[in-house]
């Protein structure tokens, strides 16, 4: 049987515009709460933020048949993809309108397979480090019963205005 999929999404230059004199936080919030669109890679993968705060912010994700690789769970892309939206997101909760952020390295640790009997997971992002030009994160993805399925961590170049002091970061 083929399967099909069909997405639609908004313009990702007009998200760009109207977060542009946003806060990280703000943006995250606006998301969060649909004022402003989702980017585009959260419909095509079907992720979206469930909590925000200041420098620590979860998604939740549910795995979906089309994200399989031939050997029967999420490719390992994806699940990678989703934890580094969630790292960077973290990020961007801290940064001033008009700052944006890059990531520089990631690494990822995957622990179980991704499977569609994963059911809803929550993908948790933090900050570690709040540095003037680097930031670290780090990202858990983790079942109802709070199993691990993946954990990374990343380092985020920060660009676009002066940030002369580290910010504090949530617990």
């Amino acid at each position: 049987m083929t399967r099909t999929r069909t997405i639609t999404w908004h313009d990702p230059a007009d998200l760009r515009d109207r977060m542009s004199s946003l806060s990280g936080l703000e943006t995250m919030h606006a998301i969060a709460s649909g004022i402003l669109p989702a980017p585009p890679v959260a419909e095509l993968i079907g992720f979206a933020p469930s909590l925000v705060l200041p420098g620590r912010i979860v998604f939740a994700y549910e795995p979906r048949e089309e994200h399989y690789n031939p050997i029967g769970s999420v490719h390992g892309g994806i699940v990678t993809t989703v934890l580094d939206t969630v790292m960077g997101c973290a990020v961007h909760t801290l940064l001033d309108s008009g700052v944006g952020y890059t990531t520089l390295e990631l690494k990822v640790n995957f622990v179980r397979p991704v499977t569609l009997q994963s059911g809803l997971l929550r993908a948790e992002g933090s900050v570690v480090h709040a540095g003037g030009t680097v930031m670290t994160a780090e990202a858990r993805l983790l079942d109802a019963q709070d199993r691990l399925y993946a954990h990374a961590s990343s380092t985020c170049l920060v660009f676009g205005a002066e940030r002369t002091k580290e910010q504090p970061v949530a617990a």
